[in-house]
């Protein structure tokens, strides 16, 4: 592209994301994700009840959406290297639209990929789009509106209605235990409890999260042959642009706490996630302690006092082969 002009440049872009376009420029729609090839995923405005709706489309083939991250980081002057720099391109295309895409080993739709995928999302800009202040609830002399009336409810004395209740509302949940007590296990059934038209994000370094739901991404970190550059701020950056409804952690370790952390005060809900201990206030100090690891300057007190405030502890503890719930704070 040496060769060519800005206004050259540009219209080979444009020609290249028709196939993308086509969706993005739909009256009414404010986000399509691509979470694998031949299919498209489309947030609608208004009040849906179930805002995200899948269309089959064969021409977003893994060739096209690979070919589209070349294209736009060539058009900008963009890194992106999947297998030995960075795999993300984040840009904004013609028209505004807020563009995010991934490609590479660090995406793995199914167990069994071996090559790595491609996702990507694209926000939707809309200079003529006609809001007030009274689409968001707020008039002069009215009441603030409270979007989750779940969030009032008080806990009930049962664990498992406390637990569903905590899904059902959004909390944040930690499962603790100690080796081969079953946390992932007790992890995987509890991902089947969130409503199924939610778009999950889960984050691993091995694929071992099970997840039913059809709008879904998967992000790999592993902690051996990683040859790229993409690292847990990465994920942080990627992660609030590719606007999941929930965010599944795998185990905490001292390379991603501070990550998963951050994640679950991004305004997400159900933000999920194992970590090692044979108690909840184990579990907290555990938590906190491999943030300190990566962010020595955290304010451990603090930073211990808004856990046991915001993030509910499943404890699962085994004699033998028993295993068993033995306390949800």
């Amino acid at each position: 592209m040496a060769n060519l002009s800005n206004t050259d440049i540009y219209r080979v872009l444009e020609s290249a994301l028709r196939p993308l376009s086509y969706w993005y420029t739909q009256d009414n729609v404010e986000d399509v994700a691509v979470n694998h090839p031949g299919g498209i995923w489309l947030r609608l405005r208004g009040r849906h009840t179930y805002p995200w709706h899948y269309y089959e489309d064969p021409k977003l083939s893994r060739e096209y959406l690979n070919d589209i991250l070349y294209i736009i980081a060539n058009t900008y002057d963009y890194s992106f290297d999947p297998t030995a720099g960075t795999p993300v391109v984040y840009a904004t295309l013609p028209g505004g639209h807020r563009f995010s895409g991934i490609a590479g080993r660090n995406v793995q739709y199914d167990n069994n990929d071996t090559i790595g995928g491609v996702a990507l999302d694209i926000r939707v800009y809309r200079e003529d789009l006609d809001i007030t202040m009274d689409q968001f609830g707020l008039t002069q002399g009215g009441r603030l509106r409270h979007i989750n009336k779940l969030k009032g409810v008080e806990d009930p004395d049962d664990p498992y209605e406390r637990l569903l209740l905590s899904i059902r509302r959004g909390d944040h949940v930690l499962v603790s235990g100690a080796t081969a007590t079953g946390k992932t296990t007790f992890l995987n059934n509890m991902i089947r409890l969130l409503d199924e038209h939610k778009r999950i994000l889960t984050i691993e370094d091995t694929r071992e999260l099970i997840v039913p739901h059809k709008n879904r991404v998967h992000l790999v970190l592993p902690r051996t042959e990683l040859t790229n550059t993409f690292d847990y701020k990465g994920v942080i950056d990627l992660a609030v642009r590719f606007t999941p409804d929930a965010i599944i952690g795998g185990e905490i370790s001292t390379s991603n706490a501070g990550a998963i952390w951050e994640l679950m005060g991004s305004g997400h809900d159900n933000c999920f996630a194992t970590i090692h201990a044979e108690n909840p206030d184990a579990a907290y100090k555990a938590f906190v302690g491999r943030i300190l690891h990566t962010y020595p300057t955290t304010d451990r007190e603090k930073t211990l006092k808004e856990m046991r405030e915001k993030l509910r502890v499943v404890q699962i503890n085994r004699d033998g082969n028993i295993r068993a719930v033995t306390e949800i704070t």
